[in-house]
């Protein structure tokens, strides 16, 4: 059974991809489907769907003439180059502004392939198909959409919806143990900054049930969590900036370690990141959870200058100051932290020093 999730910017729906995705189609004219998917999607994915539409990613007669580009989804190829690539293909496919760009994959395919729908011919529409937690939860709500450039996280894109998001929860079958981890670092970032209910319910979580968890209920809680803030405030003018809670350090951590021979992904970055700007006070009760599902990961001392700079780089600063949205006391409300290199280097060091088993 389908569940529509409630949203004024468009509309969500979690259930089994063949009936939402099809049913959608029918109520929408769309001259041509292009179809935007990951090696791994169209490796892992394709099997998992209902046999009548697993061919050629053929969803319902809607589909038989989709077009499909494959990409690597991959953070570190999440850049403008890339994208080319993908307005070439879509140029070679001769799509027009009647047309609909179908991203199937993690979040690196929805942020790259809806930036490019975005902005070919001054924008068409796309649907995100979201096949990894960190999207469903995520990446694929709410209309932001960019790409890296020079090591700095998103630092070009642009605002824009998508005509609509399908999560399909069938798909986290087919995620390794800890691309499930990184996508549950958001899923407790909302609990945090909105649901008491559901981050006692992650407290009690352990590590081994995350690959056999029902995340019907969890993700529907996770995703009203974005949605509440992303109703209020669609352009990051206010309090939508609390979703970057755990960001700020979160991404030059990203940022650098994907430069080396041991990156971090999205979720454990922002899991340390998490760490690092809560309130001093909260921060070994939060350790105790997190920790159990991010295994502490020692930041060199000799990053910090680097990891610094990076930070000088985040979207939200302004005037030259480095920011950080923490939340407060009660759900859905946040204060603004000026972050000073020192203060930024202590609490990196305070990380440094948690102790907690995993």
């Amino acid at each position: 059974m389908t569940q529509h999730v409630p949203f004024s910017n468009h509309p969500i729906f979690i259930g089994a991809l063949a009936e939402s995705l099809p049913e959608w189609l029918k109520t929408r004219n769309y001259s041509q489907v292009f179809l935007l998917a990951d090696v791994h999607t169209d490796r892992l994915c394709r099997s998992l769907l209902p046999v009548e539409v697993a061919g050629a990613y053929t969803i319902g007669e809607h589909m038989e003439q989709a077009l499909l580009t494959k990409v690597h989804g991959m953070e570190v190829l999440k850049t403008i180059q890339s994208c080319e690539a993908i307005w070439q293909a879509m140029f070679e496919a001769r799509l027009d502004r009647k047309a609909l760009v179908i991203n199937l994959g993690g979040g690196v395919v929805g942020d790259m392939g809806g930036f490019c729908a975005a902005t070919y011919k001054r924008g068409i529409d796309f649907v995100q198909v979201p096949t990894t937690l960190l999207a469903m939860t995520d990446a694929a709500i709410g209309g932001k959409l960019g790409v890296d450039f020079n090591s700095i996280k998103n630092a070009v894109g642009v605002f824009q919806n998508p005509a609509a998001v399908f999560i399909d929860p069938f798909f986290l079958k087919t995620l390794p143990e800890r691309e499930l981890r990184s996508g549950f670092a958001e899923v407790i970032k909302h609990a945090l900054i909105g649901d008491r209910t559901l981050w006692q319910r992650i407290q009690t979580m352990l590590v081994q049930s995350l690959s056999a968890t029902a995340w019907d209920e969890l993700l529907e809680a996770s995703i009203a969590v974005k949605t509440k803030i992303v109703s209020e405030d669609p352009r990051e003018a206010g309090i939508r900036a609390l979703l970057n809670f755990g960001h700020t350090i979160g991404h030059a951590l990203e940022s650098f370690f994907l430069q080396t021979e041991q990156p971090l992904t999205h979720g454990e970055a922002i899991a340390i990141g998490m760490l690092c700007e809560s309130p001093e006070d909260t921060t070994a009760t939060l350790a105790q959870t997190i920790l159990r599902f991010f295994p502490h990961r020692q930041i060199p001392e000799s990053a910090f200058p680097a990891l610094w700079k990076l930070m000088e780089q985040d979207k939200k600063n302004t005037s030259g100051t480095v920011r950080m949205a923490v939340p407060d006391a009660e759900p859905f409300s946040m204060q603004w932290q000026v972050l000073e290199r020192e203060e930024a280097y202590r609490r990196l060091w305070t990380y440094n020093g948690l102790n907690f088993s995993n």
